[in-house]
């Protein structure tokens, strides 16, 4: 008995074959990466989000773009920074689409409310420092915000954040000290703010 093998036009048998073959290397090659780089993606987005939820969403969004887009990667030993700034930025957006939808929904349930002032007493019992500095990070740029979530809340060393963003040394402690500062800016103000009430 004869077995039938389909074939497109303009191809032979081989050239499926071979076809079929690449793209089995292609998706091990991407999984074994994955495997190393996954959890990254991960307390990456968990960095950003403070919800792991949602950061689990959106590193599962992440992987399945760079298991779409792989084919597209030039050099394939820059997986893991592709991969990291992918989930940054989706982890950005869906934390600016809940902001938004959270004040629409807050606009839309009372128009006709506004927020009550925080008085000292409420400040103390709340998390309001905890949100002051979220706030204060999602204010930095996006440039600067990376190299401080690897360094600071992921312990990257500066080395493996250069090579993660294909960036000198140089440029990431520039970058660490600029974000330090700022955000040490940010946060000097609102505790002024608080001294003054």
């Amino acid at each position: 008995m004869q077995e039938l093998v389909l074939v497109q036009p303009g191809r032979t048998a081989g050239d499926q074959l071979e076809r079929e073959a690449a793209q089995a290397d292609t998706r091990r090659e991407f999984e074994q990466r994955l495997s190393e780089c996954g959890p990254l993606a991960y307390r990456v987005a968990r960095g950003v989000l403070r919800n792991s939820a949602d950061a689990e969403d959106v590193a599962q969004e992440a992987m399945l773009r760079a298991y779409r887009q792989f084919d597209r990667l030039r050099d394939r030993s820059r997986f893991k920074a592709w991969l990291v700034r992918i989930a940054f930025r989706l982890a950005l957006d869906r934390l600016r689409a809940g902001k938004r939808r959270e004040l629409r929904d807050t606009v839309w349930s009372q128009p006709e409310h506004q927020p009550p002032a925080v008085n000292a007493e409420d400040l103390a019992a709340s998390n309001e420092f905890q949100a002051h500095l979220e706030n204060a990070l999602a204010e930095l740029p996006e440039k600067l915000r990376l190299v401080l979530l690897l360094a600071a809340m992921e312990g990257q060393t500066i080395d493996e954040i250069a090579s993660m963003l294909g960036i000198s040394t140089g440029t990431v402690k520039s970058r660490i000290f600029y974000a330090r500062r700022q955000l040490a800016e940010k946060l000097r103000c609102y505790a002024n703010i608080i001294k003054k009430r």
